[in-house]
């Protein structure tokens, strides 16, 4: 049987094109709380200090993945390659861990405020759409 890419239409390009700049500006957050100097950490208002002191190496290991595996399957997928999926399905792993500590474990839950929970799941609703997309993308052969 031959096996052939289709070409994906316009939607496809969007889709791909948002999922590497959410990536990024994960990246950037990422790059943003691990640099954080004492100086800025301090002229955080109280509640946001509390989020980032005493944040687990795994926690930021975690973070880490999430973003750096997205961004690598958001590459992949403008490229049309099938690997995006995996990376995808690693940064997935890497938001649960993530968002499970932020949201379940850490003691200062309540630093999120009122609508506190509405990034995190976006985050995870996001996560789970783009391994999802991408098996999409492969099953329809826009991607090899």
């Amino acid at each position: 049987m031959t096996s052939y890419l289709r070409k994906p239409g316009s939607l496809f390009w969007v889709i791909s094109g948002l999922a590497l700049v959410w990536n990024l500006i994960g990246v950037i957050n990422y790059l943003g709380q691990v640099l954080m100097t004492d100086e800025v950490l301090k002229s955080l208002p109280k509640e946001q200090q509390l989020m980032y002191q005493d944040v687990p190496s795994w926690v930021t290991a975690a973070f880490a993945v999430a973003v750096f595996s997205g961004t690598v399957g958001a590459i992949f997928l403008l490229l049309k390659k099938k690997v995006s999926s995996i990376f995808f399905k690693l940064s997935f792993v890497g938001i649960i861990i993530q968002m499970t500590y932020g949201l379940l474990i850490s003691e200062n839950t309540n630093s999120y405020g009122p609508l506190g929970l509405v990034m995190p799941l976006m985050i995870i609703a996001i996560g789970g759409y783009l391994i999802w997309y991408s098996k999409k993308a492969a099953k329809h052969r826009w991607i090899s």
